[in-house]
């Protein structure tokens, strides 16, 4: 979580996609979240993958038994994925920070907030209730 909150404010994804491998632009909310493992030498240790599509890493955490259901509380740490879509198949994925209160607090890559006004790409912190319907679950360390 460290290494994650240090990115905070990161606004190009450059620094993910291209530690992954990519020449070129991709969508790195998954990049993101394998940079911070690799520098936790959590891929290392074999626990969790390096992945860069979110459908990948959820797929890893449920075949490794380390799959926690939505609806439940995670731990710092985990992975949360997310389908924006309605379609059971992840499209998002973040760190979680914290669970209190029945809210998740999370630091994700590739994701928007507002700065002076303007929506703005980048690292940055959010928070979903525990229910949000767009939580599939919880890849756990």
């Amino acid at each position: 979580m460290t290494i994650a909150k240090g990115e905070i404010g990161a606004s190009d994804g450059q620094k993910y996609w291209s530690w992954y491998g990519f020449s070129s632009y991709q969508e790195w909310c998954a990049c993101f979240v394998s940079w911070c493992g690799e520098q936790a030498g959590l891929i290392e240790s074999g626990a969790m993958p390096r992945f860069s599509l979110c459908s990948d890493g959820m797929s890893w955490f449920q075949s490794q038994g380390k799959w926690q259901a939505a609806g439940s509380t995670p731990t710092a740490g985990s992975l949360v994925f997310f389908d924006w879509g309605g379609d059971g198949v992840p499209d998002h994925v973040a760190i979680v920070e914290k669970c209190e209160n029945g809210i998740v607090y999370t630091v994700e890559g590739n994701t928007s907030t507002r700065v002076n006004g303007e929506s703005v790409r980048g690292v940055w912190q959010h928070q979903y209730a525990i229910s949000n319907q767009s939580i599939l679950g919880y890849g756990t360390m």
